[in-house]
């Protein structure tokens, strides 16, 4: 495979680490399954002539998760708040980490169903502590209670987490930057979320949650699932709900 220079230089497979409280990217160095350390990785093209985001293609499932859902816009709610759950999870990790144990997660978590996370308690903390299936960090795992009714509160204001959300998807004239670990939109919605009690929601967070659930496209050029992502968002017609009270 031939990793090929010239375009935007960041995914979720891209692991940071904190100087100072600060994300920075991590150097692109070879992996264990032998692509070739670039200072600009962009795309990858395959034997079959299929053109990837380079962050793809260390593992089939990372593979089918760029492919078939990373960049496609979502309005489900639960998927939403899964989302931006197991974003928080990742801190300190690399998303590979947590795709690898991403069903776990669900079945620990009651498929992130956050009518029923409320009722959790003491001993269901206790229980996730234990579960080796997961990340047991027990703030992550606090943050994620915590989070399940603070999303309450927004669907009472706003109609659902939806439309919420997608008010922060950048204007139509934002000029395009090079992917990086935040935006002014993505530093928008940490700095609401957080006003409004939810926690592991930095705008580095908030950001990698945005280029999931589709609110950018931030598939490299000539990558074969750009179109494909830019289709199903011109389709796409963001919830926008009403505010209530």
């Amino acid at each position: 495979m031939n990793l090929r220079n010239g375009a935007r230089a960041s995914g979720p497979g891209s692991r940071r680490r904190r100087r100072n409280g600060v994300h920075l990217p991590a150097q692109h160095r070879q992996d264990r399954d032998g692509v070739a350390a670039n200072p600009k990785p962009t795309l990858v093209r395959e034997k079959d002539g299929t053109d990837r985001c380079w962050w793809c293609v260390s593992d089939p499932l990372y593979l089918a998760y760029h492919d078939e859902e990373w960049g496609f816009p979502v309005s489900n709610d639960r998927r939403l708040f899964e989302k931006i759950c197991l974003e928080g999870f990742q801190a300190g990790l690399s998303w590979l980490t947590i795709l690898r144990k991403r069903e776990a997660f669900r079945k620990a978590f009651l498929g992130f169903d956050f009518t029923r996370l409320v009722q959790f308690d003491e001993t269901d903390i206790k229980r996730l502590l234990a579960d080796v299936a997961i990340v047991r960090h027990r703030k992550k795992i606090e943050a994620t209670l915590n989070n399940a009714s603070r999303a309450h509160e927004i669907i009472a204001e706003f109609g659902s987490l939806a439309a919420f959300f997608w008010q922060f998807e950048p204007g139509a004239k934002t000029p395009p930057t090079p992917m990086i670990g935040q935006t002014e939109e993505s530093k928008r919605l940490s700095l609401d979320l957080k006003k409004r009690g939810w926690r592991f929601v930095g705008p580095t967070t908030a950001y990698a949650f945005m280029q999931a659930m589709g609110l950018v496209n931030d598939h490299v050029e000539g990558c074969h699932a750009r179109e494909k992502v830019q289709r199903a968002r011109a389709a796409f017609r963001p919830p926008t709900g009403h505010r209530r009270g």
